[in-house]
């Protein structure tokens, strides 16, 4: 297929790792980067996003239909792009453009995250959704949307693979690490984790996220590396020992996105225990799982010192999201088979 794609196209974005995938896939994709229409204002790029209006959000738009005039694709592919008109997508279907809307966020979850105004109003202007929540199929179609299906999050097989052979802990050097940010309760979380062992406990991320969600001293104490991306964040996976995936629950999450990457890194993952994350890992075989702090605690304790378990649960745990196409590449090509449907039914029935 020939293929719109928009989304945020940083080296740091998984949108990125989507459109990879679909090139990877045989698609002919032309990309239009969302940041580009970020006004340079940091007090003018909040309120855009807030609102999802003015002149960025006018450009978008303008932009996009002369995109799809020039280019002429099959699909427009929108990668969590909240400033699109319904307008916008009427017109792009009177072309026989079939469009898809990829959000990995939560619009109707209960984080309250802002800039959702818009993006509410053209559900059903799109053709189809793809969402990460059961509870998402249904918030969708009570909002008109005319197809959802459900897709997890992926790991990106160029960026997250295992460590080279030989790898051990002699290689590493953070006991229990946590890299992302500190959403719900996971700075208390981790702090307690920290005074209640004698092992280290290591958080990377956003700086200015977790100095705000930590006490000065645990921000000292716990701390280090900065936001790591790519190279930065695969090492820094191979070099825990233990590597921890948290919920998001303000966002109704079933599963985290690091635990796919975690698992491909072929790093040992103690994640919080969901439905979610029971279907697509063994516990105790492919992964560890916890419901509490007492218990990711007691976890920590029963398998830092065992060296050869972890080895053996990892490798299980790597073979597991291979095995069941946990990489972009399988989920994308899910996608890819549902928007193709679409495709040929509006290339035959353009008015549906």
């Amino acid at each position: 297929m020939r293929i719109l794609y928009v989304g945020a196209l940083s080296p740091n974005d998984s949108a990125l790792y989507r459109k990879w995938a679909l090139e990877r896939l045989g698609h002919a994709v032309f990309p239009i980067d969302a940041l580009g229409y970020e006004p340079p204002n940091v007090l003018l790029r909040k309120i855009t996003h807030r609102l999802a209006m003015g002149p960025q959000v006018q450009r978008l738009n303008r932009d996009l239909l002369r995109a799809a005039e020039r280019d002429r694709p099959d699909l427009l592919w929108a990668d969590k792009l909240l400033g699109v008109w319904p307008k916008t997508l009427d017109r792009l279907r009177a072309m026989r453009i079939a469009t898809v809307s990829y959000m990995i966020d939560n619009p109707f979850g209960t984080r309250q995250d802002p800039g959702w105004r818009l993006y509410r109003k053209c559900i059903p202007n799109y053709d189809l959704h793809v969402v990460q929540r059961e509870k998402n199929i249904a918030d969708y179609r009570a909002h008109g949307a005319r197809a959802v299906i459900k897709i997890q999050t992926a790991y990106e097989p160029t960026l997250h693979y295992p460590a080279p052979a030989g790898w051990s802990d002699a290689n590493r050097d953070r006991d229990v690490s946590f890299i992302g940010t500190p959403y719900d309760n996971r700075a208390q979380v981790l702090t307690e984790l920290a005074g209640a062992g004698n092992f280290g406990v290591t958080i990377s991320g956003n700086p200015s996220h977790w100095r705000r969600a930590l006490t000065p001293t645990a921000f000292t104490q716990l701390y280090r590396e900065g936001e790591l991306y790519q190279q930065q964040y695969r090492e820094a996976i191979w070099r825990s020992k233990i590597n921890l995936s948290f919920l998001t629950h303000a966002n109704q999450d079933e599963f985290a996105h690091k635990s796919f990457e975690i698992a491909a890194c072929g790093g040992f993952l103690l994640a919080e225990r969901s439905e979610g994350h029971l279907q697509r890992f063994r516990e105790d075989r492919e992964a560890v799982f916890f419901s509490d702090p007492q218990e990711c605690l007691a976890k920590i304790r029963r398998y830092l010192p065992d060296e050869s378990a972890r080895s053996r649960i990892a490798a299980a745990g790597r073979i597991r999201a291979d095995r069941d196409g946990y990489s972009n590449d399988r989920q994308v090509s899910l996608i890819v088979a549902r928007a193709e449907e679409i495709v040929a039914r509006m290339q035959t029935h353009p008015k549906r």
